[in-house]
């Protein structure tokens, strides 16, 4: 049977520390270049700005200063100006923003300030192959290396990306995968007398094995072998007939 097509941009299951699954919308190479055409242009908006204050400062005083003052401005632009934004609060600079996408850790939670930092120093061999510009003071790429990653890795990930561990997602609610449970045992009766709270543990496995992936349910499932009598998938199986059957009230 062929396998179904998979579009460029496609929900990810992650599964997170305690087993639940989420769904993430990984962004693809076409709208993070959109984001970076956006920030390009706000970025050459910004130094247009400066160089136009710097060239009045520099009529009548010394023009070192001025070339000082943009040469420093292309450095934390070139530098600071994505770690800025994506390190802030919004996860994203204006060009992602206007795209609705974001940086987040590879687990789906926040990236913090050290692996953006790090995405962001190894843009420079992403930009591959590119040429400085002397004219400018900055170094002119054209992604190639960023983009030849980007289809070889299945979140779309960048060099900088697999290496900080992060994800560029669409900015839209986290959306929690609910697996198909395996159909339970008939309802049986513990075989031993159960302490409130052991009866409450069985019962919220029942409420939450949707969440899990099939492999976390059999490794918690296992931890209760010595009431199921049974390992692996029969014991999970009839760990929830046995919630079924403290449920109902039996």
């Amino acid at each position: 049977m062929a396998k179904p097509e998979q579009k460029i941009d496609t929900l990810q299951s992650v599964e997170l520390g305690d087993g639940v699954e989420i769904l993430l919308r990984v962004a693809g190479p076409f709208a993070r270049a959109m984001a970076l055409v956006i920030d390009y242009l706000i970025i050459l908006g910004l130094l247009f700005v400066i160089g136009i204050v710097t060239t009045m400062l520099a009529i009548g005083s010394n023009g070192n200063i001025a070339a000082g003052v943009m040469l420093i401005s292309l450095f934390l632009m070139s530098w600071g100006y994505f770690a800025f934004f994506e390190g802030g609060k919004k996860a994203a600079t204006p060009g992602k923003r206007a795209l609705g996408i974001r940086v987040v850790d590879g687990s789906g939670n926040r990236a913090n300030r050290g692996q953006v930092l790090v995405r962001n120093i190894l843009r420079y061999i992403d930009m591959l192959p590119g040429v400085p510009s002397g004219s400018m003071g900055i170094f002119i790429g054209g992604y190639g290396a960023g983009l030849m990653t980007c289809f070889l890795s299945k979140k779309f990930q960048r060099l900088g990306d697999l290496v900080a561990n992060t994800v560029v997602v669409y900015d839209k609610p986290v959306q929690h995968l609910s697996a198909t449970l395996p159909p339970a045992l008939e309802a049986v009766a513990p075989p031993i007398a159960l302490t409130r709270e052991e009866q409450a543990a069985i019962a919220a496995f029942r409420e939450r094995a949707g969440l899990w992936s099939e492999a976390r349910r059999i490794e918690l499932a296992n931890h209760a072998s010595a009431v199921t009598g049974e390992s692996d998938r029969k014991g999970m199986t009839k760990l929830l007939g046995m919630a079924d059957w403290l449920t109902e009230g039996r």
